[in-house]
């Protein structure tokens, strides 16, 4: 892989160190989670999410082994959760072999929606490199690889609601908040280190994607975050946030749900409104804003009464028209303002993004 990982964990607390890829504007870079347990030499850990690729996962375990003061080379991961089924935090679940695998009820139904490895891999493969859709896959998930040394991991156990465990004397609390970006999310809330694992309910310094939404459920999963009262939230993707920053983003959330709102009840067609949505970009310095027409469309699904399940790839062919649209106008010196963002393939690609999959 071309790209750089972390050479250390970020240590939060003595017991809590985060693996935080650089990955801005990119696809699959998250954020995960180590746990560690106060005896001294302790062999327990428990690991938030679990990377993308095997190479990716190799490198986290590494990491780990280079924790504590055990002779046997670092504390062993025992449990690990995944906050959603995304690819991102669970494709490496597999290579914790023994560990007892956590998730709530309501994940099993996103991992049926997500494409598995092979899937995904046959996408970057067999896609048009020449489409907007292709081009897109390719830039930003074809760098990882062909996905072939991984495999989908079901959880264990799952759990509704809420859960406590222990890991040697840190006290851990897995909290449903989904639907809210997927159906099943979580997120990991260590009261005693003042640290919340917040998942893909909270990204940092892109633009986000919520699948499930609506955008309200989202900001409600926000705000159930700030109510534990932490020092210190990891979102899902970016850098380390505080409460103040957390509160920002959901203030953020809900700015867009009222300029989807006022879009539907006028009428505006979804690639007409996704468009004004990115050239009015509020954080230009955030990457990713074709991701906007993807929360407009999933929005336009609550609006609608749709309740079937969302084609997640037709979601992503949304957003890649958009980013083509705007590259192209970049290209030729234009201003990539709506007028750009809009084009012959906008609005069949919209349409496809928003019907139910299988």
């Amino acid at each position: 892989m071309s790209f750089p990982l972390p050479h250390a964990l970020q240590a939060l607390t003595p017991n809590v160190h985060a693996w935080l890829p650089d990955g801005h504007a990119t696809w699959g870079m998250a954020n995960c989670v180590v746990v560690t347990g106060r005896s001294p030499g302790s062999g327990a850990a428990l690991l938030v999410d679990t990377p993308y690729t095997a190479d990716m996962t190799r490198r986290l375990r590494r990491l780990i082994a280079g924790l504590g003061d055990r002779p046997a080379g670092g504390p062993e991961v025992r449990t690990v959760i995944n906050t959603h089924g995304n690819g991102d935090h669970s494709y490496g679940n597999g290579l914790f072999p023994g560990a007892e695998i956590i998730a709530t009820e309501a994940n099993a139904e996103h991992l049926c929606a997500e494409p598995s490895p092979a899937e995904l891999a046959g996408l970057v493969a067999g896609s048009d490199p020449d489409s907007a859709l292709g081009a897109y896959v390719r830039q930003h998930f074809g760098r990882y690889g062909d996905f072939g040394g991984v495999s989908t991991v079901h959880p264990t156990r799952t759990f509704s609601g809420e859960v406590e465990l222990d890991v040697d004397g840190v006290a851990v609390r897995l909290i449903e908040v989904g639907p809210a970006h997927t159906a099943g999310d979580l997120i990991v809330h260590l009261p005693e280190e003042g640290v919340v694992c917040a998942g893909d309910v909270v990204f940092n310094e892109d633009h986000p994607v919520h699948w499930a939404g609506p955008l309200e459920s989202v900001e409600r999963a926000c705000r159930r975050i700030l109510d534990c009262g932490p020092r210190v939230v990891v979102p899902g993707h970016g850098p380390v946030m505080t409460p103040a920053d957390v509160r920002g983003y959901a203030d953020y959330l809900l700015e867009l749900r009222a300029a989807v709102h006022r879009g539907h009840a006028a009428g505006r067609p979804l690639p007409v409104l996704a468009a004004e949505l990115i050239a009015g970009d509020p954080y230009p310095h955030w990457g990713l804003n074709e991701r906007m027409a993807i929360l407009a469309a999933v929005e336009y699904r609550a609006l609608d009464g749709e309740t079937g399940r969302a084609d997640l790839v037709g979601l992503v062919g949304l957003a890649a028209e958009f980013a083509h649209r705007q590259e192209t106008a970049r290209g030729l010196g234009q201003d990539p303002g709506p007028d750009a963002r809009l084009g012959a393939g906008a609005d069949s690609v919209a349409a496809g993004s928003v019907r139910t999959g299988g």
